[in-house]
């Protein structure tokens, strides 16, 4: 682990709401890092910072589900929003400039990642379920409670691929907030050879945003009703990917 990355590990229980918003929107400082890390980092931010720009704008949008939004951002609640993580590309692109906070890992891969989506607006709380999460998720509920929306790639960082995790069960259950089912299907796509099968959209090409009924989460929820809600979450987010399916085979 690099020295910037053990020094983060220490801060994040005592940081205010102030400090943490700052730090979540502000790009870190890099230099724990190797100049050719550092000249790796900025390029590979600003090619995907370029590339979701450009592709993301011609993209068109039909969006299904919207009144679920509404409810879910009725009376000043934040939502957390939670999808597959091979569409985090058309994700980034659609909920732009929202201060949208999400959870990226304390590595080399992670910090460019944060940069860019700093770009876009987002905010970045450094973890993941495999290094770092219990500070990351103190740090997601600080923000929350600042008044930012949070996002969760549900099946990431590493998979198995559509399966969800507890992170937005958890973070729900400590905030109050509402759980923002959603998928996102382009017409078109390249697709990665990664663990996820990423989806890259094809330029011009249509993508259908579906969004499904908010899932709440006790703030007393035992563990039995935390699995309860992972499983329905679970099958809300497979029967998005079912009707996105559908769509996409559609002439």
């Amino acid at each position: 682990m690099h020295a910037y990355a053990e020094k983060e590990t220490t801060t994040p229980h005592r940081l205010n709401s102030a400090d943490a918003l700052e730090r979540a929107f502000t790009f870190a400082d890099l230099s724990a890092y190797s100049w050719k890390q550092r000249l790796m980092i900025r390029s590979a931010d600003l090619t995907f910072f370029a590339l979701i720009k450009l592709i993301g704008g011609s993209v068109r949008w039909q969006v299904t589900g919207q009144e679920y939004w509404e409810a879910a951002s009725r009376n000043g609640r934040h939502p957390i929003y939670t999808f597959w993580h091979n569409q985090v590309f058309l994700g980034t692109s659609f909920f732009q400039q929202r201060r949208i906070v999400v959870m990226t890992s304390r590595s080399f891969d992670g910090e460019y990642i944060a940069r860019f989506i700093q770009r876009f607006g987002y905010g970045a709380a450094r973890g993941s379920s495999t290094r770092g999460s219990t500070g990351a998720m103190v740090q997601l509920v600080r923000l929350m409670r600042a008044g930012c929306p949070a996002g969760f790639a549900i099946d990431g960082p590493r998979g198995p691929l559509h399966v969800a995790k507890m992170g937005a069960i958890l973070l729900a259950k400590k905030t109050g907030a509402p759980i923002l089912p959603l998928t996102l299907t382009p017409r078109t796509y390249w697709t990665v050879n990664s663990w996820d099968r990423f989806q890259v959209p094809l330029p011009f090409t249509s993508a259908l945003v579906q969004f499904a009924a908010p899932i709440y989460v006790a703030t007393d929820a035992d563990e039995p009703e935390l699995d309860t809600r992972r499983a329905e979450l679970q099958e809300t987010l497979d029967e998005l990917t079912r009707r996105g399916e559908k769509w996409r085979a559609r002439p």
